[in-house]
């Protein structure tokens, strides 16, 4: 009998390929980036438009579909009572800005050596098209439910997740959760988050006439440019700047880094500090200046956290870390983003009193968000399940990790991120990570993902939850 259900998921998913790459082709294409609210459309027209997208591909599956006013929907293998038990999925449809270093265009899908490149493929609209196609599965094979299946979507992960905030407001909440936005096998435990900004007093005939650069809090930056009242002749040169006359005895100063997830800095490239470095090398700014300058200095010099003295370890997650996002210059401020992600050694007021002592007079820590570490003890019935189906496609030996990521997972009360991410599966050069330029995913391993996520959801049948 087990052995009829692999062949039958295997010949599924094989047989729903092309499929498969049309329909995360399709919602790629929509640009769902966070825009300004409107009637119908809480996060802005391109979130809405995507899950307009997504729930269209799910009805051409054949799934009941709901949408939720735009703040959040959903496909189901069947009709759900108030209060009965259900499992769940949920994947989202807004991404993170384009970005540059684009070898094309970010929202049309190519396929590259067994690779999908393109704006949301890995991070999460490829996964979302997945949970789609395994609701397909569970309701074409007519296969008894004890518990219903709801594929939600999301629209808003990516810079607040107050989709679902509406979600547990208006709607009762699964008896378990998976979401398909981390990597394999289970992560059952997340690391804290601490956002903020780092911002400077108002500075009075500055050398420093424009800065700007990244594109969200949670990506370290790959393009960062400043306009500085300077002598070209000044300015320390070094990997990764170019300096043009900007006039009136100013220099543009651009600088290429390399992009990558806030989450995971290893091998990134900050734009913003290659251009702090040079102006402090260069020693072209006013005190004042100078003095911020040397506080956003510690901020990007290590990582690790380790230069503003917050580094934190506590052997169950991995190392705290922390980037510098975006700056802006406005009204004669500049304002630097940061993105911690902090392990259970520390807390937001031991970061904020360590980073505010860091400031001194020369900036203010403003605007501080913050999110404790979620944790879910991995010998639990529906996470075992999760593994024991994970190694038992794969045929490896693998246990539950904890990760700096932060996923719809800590909004759920039972609730794991699963797949389908490796982190073992170098990319190749010409792809790059989630939240980077030439965002990739190895499609065959989206195809092995898919058999695991419908063979998981049927052994969650047999869970007592």
């Amino acid at each position: 009998m087990q052995q009829a259900c692999f062949a039958s998921i295997d010949a599924f998913a094989e047989q729903n390929r092309e499929a498969i790459l049309r329909d995360i082709t399709r919602l790629v294409a929509v640009p769902s980036v966070e825009g300004a609210p409107a009637p119908g459309a809480p996060f802005g027209p391109g979130p809405r438009a995507a899950l307009d997208k997504a729930l269209e591909i799910a009805a051409d599956l054949g799934l009941a579909t709901h949408n939720a006013g735009g703040y959040i929907g959903w496909a189901e293998t069947g009709p759900i009572a108030d209060g009965q038990k259900y499992l769940a999925t949920i994947t989202h449809c807004d991404v993170v800005p384009e970005g540059n270093g684009w070898d094309a265009d970010p929202y049309t899908v190519r396929l590259r050596d067994g690779w999908l490149l393109g704006r949301g493929v890995a991070d999460d609209k490829g996964p979302a098209v997945l949970t789609l196609y395994a609701l397909k599965y569970l309701k074409d094979a007519g296969v008894p439910l004890k518990y219903p299946v709801r594929a939600l979507l999301g629209a808003n992960e990516e810079t607040g997740m107050l989709d679902v905030d509406y979600y547990a407001e208006h709607f009762h909440q699964p008896a378990f959760c998976f979401t398909p936005d981390a990597e394999f096998p289970v992560c059952n435990g997340e690391k804290g988050g601490f956002n903020g900004e780092i911002v400077s007093p108002r500075f009075e005939a500055g050398a420093i006439l424009d800065f700007a650069g990244g594109v969200a809090h949670n990506a370290v930056p790959d393009r960062a440019c400043c306009v500085v009242r300077a002598d070209a002749a000044a300015l320390r040169p070094g990997a990764g700047l170019t300096f043009t006359p900007g006039g009136e005895s100013a220099v543009r100063i651009d600088a290429v880094g390399k992009s990558g997830h806030a989450a995971m800095p290893e091998g990134t490239v900050n734009a913003i500090g290659l251009i702090v470095t040079c102006l402090l090398d260069s020693g072209v700014c006013t005190p004042a200046e100078t003095a911020y300058l040397k506080v956003l200095a510690k901020l990007h010099a290590a990582t690790d956290g380790s230069a503003l003295g917050i580094a934190s370890d506590d052997g169950l997650f991995t190392p705290l870390t922390i980037i510098g996002g975006t700056i802006e210059h406005k009204d004669g401020r500049l304002r630097q983003t940061f993105d911690c992600r902090y392990p259970t050694s520390t807390d937001a007021q031991k970061l904020t009193a360590a980073m505010t002592a860091v400031c001194g007079d020369a900036a203010r820590v403003q605007n501080v968000t913050s999110r404790v570490p979620f944790y879910i003890d991995a010998g639990s019935p529906a996470i075992q399940t999760l593994i024991e189906t994970y190694n038992e496609v794969t045929g490896e030996r693998q246990t539950p990790f904890t990760m700096g990521g932060g996923t719809y997972a800590r909004h759920f009360p039972y609730a794991v991120s699963f797949g389908p991410e490796h982190a073992d599966l170098p990319l190749p050069d010409f792809a790059g990570p989630m939240h980077g330029a030439n965002e990739g995913a190895n499609f065959d391993k989206l195809i092995e993902a898919l058999k695991i996520y419908i063979l998981a959801l049927l052994r969650l049948q047999e869970v007592e939850l």
